[in-house]
């Protein structure tokens, strides 16, 4: 059997699809943490948040640096740009179809407001 290799996109989400790693991305969004900072708020060992780390590097959304004994995460963000882009397509198709839908629902609203030739006969 062989194994076929993700494609970016891919594993960005399925680095994305934790809400650990989500919670880890947006620590490392205000700057870089150590391990130790990272995992302070979370009810897991060090171990745990070690390999969430491991799978957010592998999908190139985080960056380890070396500093004497300190090894600092940094956010990466190329990879969630490509996300975006992605998800940009159906942001604009989606907008669209709900502008078309405003617009049917503004005209079936002006119908309803507009008197019929029943309602302006009985006015007489």
């Amino acid at each position: 059997m062989t194994t076929m290799t993700a494609d970016p996109l891919s594993t960005t989400f399925a680095a994305l699809a934790d809400p650990t790693r989500r919670a880890i991305l947006a620590r490392l969004s205000d700057g870089e943490s150590s391990v130790n900072e990272l995992a302070a708020p979370f009810e897991i060992s060090l171990p745990a948040v070690s390999k969430h780390l491991k799978v957010l590097e592998r999908a190139g959304l985080i960056e380890r640096g070396r500093s004497a004994q300190w090894r600092p995460c940094r956010l990466q963000a190329a990879p969630l740009k490509q996300v975006d882009e992605w998800v940009e397509t159906y942001r604009r198709h989606w907008e669209e179809r709900f502008d078309r839908l405003d617009d049917y629902l503004r005209e079936l609203q002006s119908k309803k407001t507009e008197p019929t030739t029943e309602e302006e006969n009985h006015d007489d």
